[in-house]
């Protein structure tokens, strides 16, 4: 027993109730890792100017080389070949609406004069169709050249307007199997054939008369799409619609395509949404997928690379086979080239040129530290799970920049934020002054705002500059990379510095009442544990649950790994006295005006700590028993850093599944594209779990969200920036941890 005195007994009894028995313990068998498709993106923008890059069609062609009509004209490029050439058209130059390759293999385009081949290596006109010609289909046997003005057809002997009763507004052609033409239309849905023609246009036979696309699916159903949604059409007539409640993000669908694999691609005005035989759906949208949301036009390769006509450019979706363990290679070579400074800090990666990562070049963020314990947990289970020394010198390193973040601001404890060379240029929040009305204007919006005039400071020896004013997030991270390092890797001569280091850091606190402070001698913005402020402080109410269990995790590892009983002595006096554990209690029932989801990853650094190092059966169970709780909450949020934590402090095998679904969703690209859900039509926009935020009503996968920091919200609706590159760490820890435990095999 911990608590002696009888009033105190009661309410911990009753703690242990109230978290007890939430966990659902679901059981997961590990994951074998094997290959699986990779999607990932490669841009294509045609030229400089705005008519050059708004293609309105493309196909491939039996080398698979792409072909595209702009407003331009006509251009072409091989498969993976980074420039397009513009195809000659004489004096017909000016803009193309459509391209096709027939069966034949012979190229053709429609533009705003006629119809043309491609022979000779330039486009020849061909007599017959009048321009503008805007589509091309072909049979076996015909070509068919459509536009504004009629129906051509030719059968190899020229071709020869067909007296067809069509509008003009053409959208979309396919060929039927009987030989006849679907013929997509502003004025509804047509069927043409020599022997018969048919419009399709009232609501029992599509969702609106506003046809933009139509394709045949593997069972040779009829998808149109169009203003609304899509309409499959079977022999019979309408079958079934798709609307954005079944997935569609946009009701102004633009283009149907299958693809080789029988997926069918559904073009709109917000990206792609692919519907596989199977009956699932996934979605691509944003820069990071298309060039621009809006779909002009799709075709597909050999190879099942999807090529995709935007008003901004041609975006591939490629794909290619790849592991878990190539994928943590990759990420690996990745976080070597371009996410390691010195003296090494795993970082962010600023772009100069947004989106371009040849245009990289380092930069100082507030949560290096953090980000660093991050990386340093990493390399540590790296090293338990291969005992590969390359992890063992890496964790070193790390541990090693965190250690110097103590020692060089010369205190007795406090540690910086980052580092940077005494000669860095473009800092983030250099250093400034406040006028009395701007210190007004702070302290009434945040009555804790503390103004912080020099937030870099010079090294003694003059090398570095160092950032100051550390917030309690910083030294969450710092504890949970420590506790990894000497769990995993230390040897005891190792163990001794980091539980020096560690127990320097817990003195300082102690000493300054449980605060963190700075060299101005006042405690940081954040970084405050003191009973006086949390129990007796209205303002740090809502702080006063976590930073209590922040506080006993702190003294719990440092009590593990230095012995001293100090650091239990205050521990349980914090418990008895001050009533830490009880406020503690309360983290899983947060105020929701106060809730934020940074808190959460905050709260998951600490569990293992405290799982791991309490050894007083009564406490542990009560952590055991909070930990379930917690982790109920969480389930929905499919994260595998979270999920991996939890199996590893309770010893556990839950939500495998979720976890790798993440990592093999998630995507090649770390560039933090911006992501705008707020433009789609099929999602819900909701207030949880963060009732501050608008976020998303269903969690959506790994690769249509904002590139990943495990201090986001994974239910975040918008943001982005594309100036950031985001380093790998965020999957290579999971990824690493589900491999020390066994999960992924």
């Amino acid at each position: 027993m911990i608590l002696k005195t009888g009033k105190n007994l009661p309410f911990y009894m009753l703690v242990l109730t109230l978290v007890g028995g939430c966990s659902r313990n679901q059981k997961s068998t590990p994951y074998q890792d094997s290959a699986f498709w990779q999607e990932y993106h490669e841009a294509y923008p045609v030229g400089s100017t705005v008519p050059e890059n708004d293609v309105r069609d493309i196909a491939v062609d039996g080398q698979s080389n792409i072909w595209i009509a702009s407003a331009a004209g006509v251009y072409q490029k091989n498969n993976h070949a980074p420039v397009w050439r513009q195809v000659p058209a004489g004096e017909t130059a000016g803009p193309a609406y459509a391209v096709h390759v027939a069966a034949n293999h012979d190229i053709w385009v429609g533009n705003w004069k006629g119809l043309y081949r491609y022979q000779n290596q330039k486009l020849e006109k061909v007599t017959g169709p009048e321009g503008p010609v805007s589509l091309i289909c072909s049979t076996p046997n015909t070509v068919f050249a459509l536009g504004p003005d009629g129906l051509w057809a030719s059968k190899g002997t020229g071709f020869v307007k067909i007296e067809a009763a069509l509008p003009g507004s053409v959208r979309d052609i396919t060929a039927s199997p009987d030989g006849g033409l679907w013929i997509a239309t502003d004025v509804g849905l047509y069927y043409w054939s020599e022997k018969e023609s048919r419009h399709f246009y009232k609501t029992n036979d599509i969702i609106s008369g506003y046809t933009k696309g139509v394709a045949f699916d593997h069972q040779g159903k009829l998808w149109v799409g169009g203003l609304g949604g899509v309409t499959i059409r079977n022999s019979e007539g309408k079958e079934k619609v798709l609307l954005p409640k079944d997935g569609v993000p946009s009701v102004f669908v633009t283009r149907i395509r299958r693809a080789p694999d029988s997926t069918m691609w559904v073009g709109s005005q917000t990206g792609v949404v692919r519907y596989r035989p199977d009956g699932s759906h996934s979605l691509r949208f944003s820069r990071r997928w298309l060039l621009d949301d809006h779909v002009n036009a799709i075709a597909f390769d050999t190879d099942g690379t999807a090529w995709i006509a935007t008003p901004n450019g041609v975006s591939a979706i490629r794909k290619k086979k790849f592991t878990l363990a190539q994928k943590n290679d990759y990420f690996m070579d990745v976080l070597m080239k371009r996410h390691i400074r010195a003296p090494w800090i795993a970082g962010q990666a600023h772009l100069v040129i947004p989106g371009d990562t040849t245009s990289w070049k380092p930069e100082d963020d507030d949560n290096d530290g953090e980000y660093t314990g991050n990386y340093l947990a990493m390399e540590s289970f790296r090293y338990a799970a291969t005992k590969s020394p390359e992890a063992r010198e890496n964790a070193k390193k790390a541990f090693g920049f965190l250690k110097f973040l103590q020692e060089v601001t010369d205190t007795d404890g406090f540690f910086a934020r980052t580092v940077v060379p005494a000669n860095w240029t473009g800092l983030h929040d250099e250093n400034r002054t406040y006028t009395p009305i701007e210190l007004a204007e702070e302290r009434v919006k945040e009555p804790r705002f503390k103004p912080v005039e020099m937030r870099w400071r010079k090294s003694k020896d003059g090398k570095w500059l160092w950032k100051g004013d550390t917030s309690s997030d910083e030294m969450c991270g710092h504890m949970f990379g420590y506790y990894f390092y000497y769990t995993l890797v230390a040897d005891e001569a190792e163990k001794k510095v980091i539980a020096a280091h560690i127990g320097r850091i817990v003195d300082h606190l102690m000493k300054h009442n449980y605060n963190m402070t700075d060299i101005d001698g006042k405690h940081t913005r954040w970084s405050v544990w003191s009973p006086d402020d949390l129990n007796r402080n209205p303002e740090w109410v809502p702080d006063r649950n976590q930073n209590s269990m922040e506080l006993l995790t702190f003294l719990k590892l440092a009590y593990h790994t230095t012995g001293n009983q100090k650091y239990e002595k205050e521990y349980r006096r914090l418990i008895e006295k001050e009533h830490y554990l009880q406020n503690m209690s309360e983290v899983t029932m947060q105020n929701p005006a106060w809730f934020i989801y940074f808190d959460v990853v905050l709260q998951a650094y600490l569990y293992p700590i405290l799982m791991k190092c309490e050894q007083d059966p009564e406490l542990l169970k009560f952590y055991s028993n909070h930990l379930d709780k917690w982790f109920d909450k969480r389930r929905a949020d499919h994260n595998p850093l979270i999920n991996f934590i939890y199996n590893y402090s309770q010893n556990k095998k839950e939500e495998t599944a979720h976890s790798v679904d993440f990592l093999i969703d998630t995507p090649l690209d770390l560039v933090d594209w911006p992501i705008d859900h707020r433009k789609r039509e099929d999602i819900k926009i909701v207030r949880a779990p963060s009732l501050e935020e608008e976020q998303l009503g269903e969690l959506q996968p790994a690769s249509i969200r904002m590139t990943v920091r495990w201090d986001k919200n994974p239910w975040t609706l918008a943001g982005g920036n594309p100036q950031v590159e985001r380093e790998p760490v965020f999957w290579l820890l999971p990824y690493w941890m589900g491999k020390y435990l066994k999960l992924i095999e």
